[in-house]
């Protein structure tokens, strides 16, 4: 498969993400999700000539796609560890941070990595090829109830407990290796239009297992609360609930639970303010030209 900037992955919400991060010329950004370069490319063209883009990914994959500027730097790794990555470069503080979570259309799209229950391709999931559990390794090695847990809490699938017991009594004959051996085990009729939905859970719970996607978004949340400087802001687009509730809580209350704290006089006290209480959405325009976005929410904030 041939993979460059434009086949990788079709920036969500470009305008919208990059607007909110209120470019400064001379600042210093970070892109948390590197992908084809999209984002990275635009908050490059509203930069002057001292300031400088760090972008992060942890799949080989987007390497293919870094941008030739020497106000640009790729950093290989899991977003998780953008703090200790901004002390290694020597970076105090940044202006603005960006987030396009979630799954890219080039993972969706390539027929070998397992994303897609499009195509028959060995059950992997994996963002980061080098290293960790494969999605087959859960399904094989999972006990029946961390499997049921997993697909009722990543998945929110009714049918989680079903599903485990089918996989687990199908496993016990022969190892499911491919996402075609995991669909033709779990019960689902591909022709029926709910099968499909909840065929795409399946796969998001197994996927945001394989990447530990929640834990590594709640450490990159964190991470950023202290590497942004005052006013600097962060603009983050979200796909599902589960992502958008950690968000959300972060910018509002400044940790995950959502707890708000208040100072003596009642004050709420959170080192994030929200600047749009409202989430922002793709344009029915950007909706058709780009199924993926269907699903995208954009929240921004700014550091206190």
């Amino acid at each position: 498969m041939i993979v460059t900037a434009e086949t990788y992955h079709v920036p969500v919400l470009l305008t919208e993400s990059i607007d909110g991060l209120a470019i400064q010329p001379d600042g210093i950004y970070a892109d948390m999700t590197y992908g084809g370069g999209g984002h990275s490319r635009e908050i490059l063209r509203r930069l002057g000539p001292d300031g400088h883009v760090y972008g992060f990914d942890q799949d080989a994959d987007a390497e293919k796609n870094i941008v030739g500027d020497k106000r640009f730097t790729f950093v290989r790794s899991n977003f998780r560890y953008v703090k200790q990555w901004m002390r290694y470069f020597h970076v105090e503080k940044v202006d603005g941070v960006l987030a396009d979570l979630g799954v890219s259309s080039h993972h969706f799209d390539d027929e070998t990595r397992g994303f897609s229950f499009r195509f028959n391709a060995p059950l992997d999931m994996r963002m980061n090829r080098r290293a960790g559990l494969t999605a087959a390794d859960i399904v094989n090695g999972y006990t029946e109830e961390q499997l049921a847990d997993l697909l009722y809490i990543y998945g929110e699938l009714k049918q989680a407990r079903k599903i485990a017991a089918l996989v687990v009594k199908a496993r016990a004959q022969h190892r499911i290796e491919t996402t075609g051996d995991l669909l033709s085990v779990s019960g689902f009729d591909p022709e029926n239009g709910q099968c499909k939905k909840d065929m795409a859970r399946l796969f998001q719970a197994l996927r945001i297992e394989v990447n530990q996607e929640l834990t590594a978004l709640k450490e990159m949340l964190c991470g950023v609360i202290e590497v942004l400087r005052p006013g600097g802001r962060l603009s983050v687009i979200t796909y599902h609930s589960l992502e958008d509730r950690i968000v959300k809580n972060m910018m509002k209350a400044g940790n995950i639970e959502g707890r708000m704290e208040q100072d003596f006089f009642g004050r709420t006290v959170s080192p994030l303010r929200p600047l749009n209480n409202k989430v922002i959405v793709p344009t029915d325009d950007e909706q058709q030209r780009n199924p993926r976005s269907r699903s995208a929410k954009l929240r921004i904030a700014e550091k206190v």
